[in-house]
């Protein structure tokens, strides 16, 4: 198992709006002690109230423990109000913990880690160069010569990997054409000026196929999801509820499919901010599909649809996609009533596959951190080129740290050209 974050994208704000939340309920809401190890939490959308149990093994009876198996904003109220019980004589008594808790953690082999570490940056353009070395340059008739194609996607993705400027990352481009890796070292602009062709969109696509290639026989259980990518531009509309102007950042959504052991990506689609989801499920899952065996395929519940489901089954896998509150079985006997069955009556079986799709969100985190979660590109095409370079050198360190932990040798298949 090569990474199990358990920092997912974003899930640090997710903890403290619960913590938030079930402050306001212990402040506003009765929360009352039903026996010894139960408490009734009064719900601020339905009106009725779960149940949370303390002890051991906390629980709750709210949609969203059932789903996350982690600490919801009902079970922090019940937590607030034993941390600080009113007695009877105006005293207050203060408990330090709500229960103890075991955390799950997960091995690793650090003596492989390490050393894929520390040699990632050399790994990284040797697997590089090999990707790119048959990338075929278009015929030029006249004119000045251009920089072959092979070397600008090369120096395009090394610039994304450093994270450094495009002039400070010059020193990198000298000393990987003193190796070999690079015919000569091309000026910064002209690397901003090939990732702003659209030729170059299908070429980083199907170097992202092939890095995940040798990695086949590891994978065999995938999870689906989106995310996005800041960008400098704004959007501006005029909000004629309260008469003023907003403006937000701009962003490029990437909808991704991603193994769930090493974390490698196996199909990618870029769109604009306000694609939807679920549409784009069939078509990462068949680009996978070409590549990889389907045993399983994990999604959240912007994804449920019954169409979804069959293309899934269409490969031979098995959906995990949650369901939503207001899902009613279907009578004629298709997919959807057979999972929904199985979501119903096998809730817990159901919920360890469908939580294999947590792996994405730490997939996601991984590109972020490591690469950057905004884009520098001005351009539509150069920003969808740019996040296609981060998930291409997020696939390599995946294959490196295969390289050293599982003993891989990478032997990439096909042609980029």
């Amino acid at each position: 198992m090569l990474c199990k974050n358990e920092i997912t994208d974003g899930i640090t704000n997710g903890i403290e709006v619960r913590q938030q939340r079930g402050l306001a309920i212990a402040a506003r809401c009765k929360v009352k002690r039903v026996r010894a190890d139960e408490w009734a939490v009064p719900s601020q959308v339905t009106g009725h109230a779960y149940v949370v149990k303390v002890g051991e093994n906390f629980s709750c009876t709210c949609p969203d423990h059932e789903l996350r198996k982690c600490r919801c904003k009902h079970v922090y109220a019940v937590q607030y109000v034993i941390e600080r019980e009113e007695n009877a004589d105006g005293t207050t008594t203060v408990t330090e913990t709500l229960t103890a808790t075991k955390r799950t953690t997960y091995t690793q082999n650090w003596p492989a880690y390490n050393k894929a570490q520390q040699n990632e940056k050399a790994e990284f353009q040797s697997l590089l160069f090999d990707l790119c070395k048959d990338i075929e340059t278009p015929f030029q008739a006249m004119g000045r010569k251009r920089l072959p194609l092979a070397d600008a996607v090369f120096s395009a993705t090394f610039k994304i990997y450093s994270t450094f400027s495009g002039r400070r990352f010059t020193t990198d481009l000298s000393e990987a054409q003193e190796k070999g890796y690079i015919s000569r070292t091309p000026h910064f602009n002209s690397i901003f000026n090939y990732l702003e062709n659209p030729a170059l969109t299908p070429i980083l696509t199907k170097l992202i196929e092939r890095a995940s290639l040798p990695l086949k026989a590891v994978e065999s259980d995938f999870a689906v999801d989106s995310t996005g990518f800041m960008s400098s531009r704004f959007v501006r509309w005029y909000d004629h509820k309260y008469g003023v102007v907003k403006e937000e950042h701009d962003w490029v959504k990437a909808h991704v499919m991603c193994g769930v052991k090493t974390n490698v990506i196996t199909a990618v689609e870029i769109h604009d901010r306000n694609t939807n989801d679920s549409p784009i499920l069939p078509s990462l899952v068949d680009a996978t599909a070409k590549n990889f065996t389907l045993r399983e395929v994990s999604a959240d519940k912007g994804y449920l649809a019954a169409s979804n489901m069959a293309a899934i089954e269409k490969h031979g896998a098995t959906p995990f996609i949650a369901f939503k509150s207001n899902s009613k079985p279907s009578a004629n006997g298709s997919l959807w009533e057979k999972m929904y069955h199985f979501f119903s009556f096998k809730r817990d079986e159901y919920l360890n596959h469908y939580h294999k799709r947590s792996n994405i969100e730490s997939t996601m985190n991984m590109v972020k951190s490591k690469f950057g979660d905004a884009v520098r590109s001005k351009t539509d095409v150069a920003m969808k080129n740019e996040v296609l370079a981060k998930i291409l050198c997020h696939n390599i360190c995946c294959l490196i740290q295969a390289m050293y932990e599982l003993g891989i040798e990478p032997e990439f298949i096909g042609s980029a050209a």
